[in-house]
This record gives structure tokens, sequence and C-alpha cells, in this order.
């Protein structure tokens, strides 16, 4: 998996995907960005293969917005590691706020 297969699945989804900052985004969107290292492969004193970490966020004005699960299933469909981090409600801007996170090789 690489990180361009996170941008596709999410763009089965809906095209509003922003990578890292989605300033002056408006209505329903997601927002994904790679953050660190996980997991890292280290053989003859080199770099065989490391995890990239990263988060994904949908933010939707919705109550029990159905595009929560076809996100899931995007991800999982593209064989994507992820899980589930938190619901927020953020009150200003008044967007229910959803967090994945995710790691790829």
């Amino acid at each position: 998996m690489t990180l361009n297969d996170i941008k596709n699945a999410l763009l089965t989804v809906t095209s509003k995907v922003y990578h890292h900052d989605a300033s002056g985004a408006t209505g329903n969107y997601i927002v994904w960005a790679e953050d660190g290292s996980g997991e890292t492969v280290w053989a003859d004193g080199k770099m065989q293969e490391q995890v990239i970490t990263g988060t994904i966020d949908y933010f939707t004005k919705v109550e029990y917005d159905p595009t929560f699960w076809t996100i899931q299933d995007a991800l999982r469909d593209a064989g994507l590691s992820f899980r589930l981090e938190s619901i927020q409600y953020e009150g200003d801007p008044k967007y229910i706020h959803y967090e994945w996170a995710f790691e790829v090789v």
C-alpha cells in the first residue's frame, strides 16, 4: 500500500479530499495527512521497511452521517490498515469530526 492508495480510496467517497490543509473548504470534506513513522525494519545497518502513519479526518454537519461508513468501506476495500481514533463535536464551526489513524508500508 502507498500514500496514493489512501488518496484514491478517499476520492471514491467524495471529490472534496484535501492533503494537510482544507482552508476555505465548505460543506462536508475529508483531510488526510501523514504524521510520522511506525514500525521500521532494519537489516545490515540499513532501513529495509518503514511504516508511515497518519490521520484521516472527516468533517460533517450531518448527524449520523452515512458517509462515515462509506469512508470505512472504501479504506477496507482498498486493503488499508486503519482504526477509528475519535468522534468529536466542534462547536465552532459546528462540525462533527471523525478521525481515523492509518498505517501504510
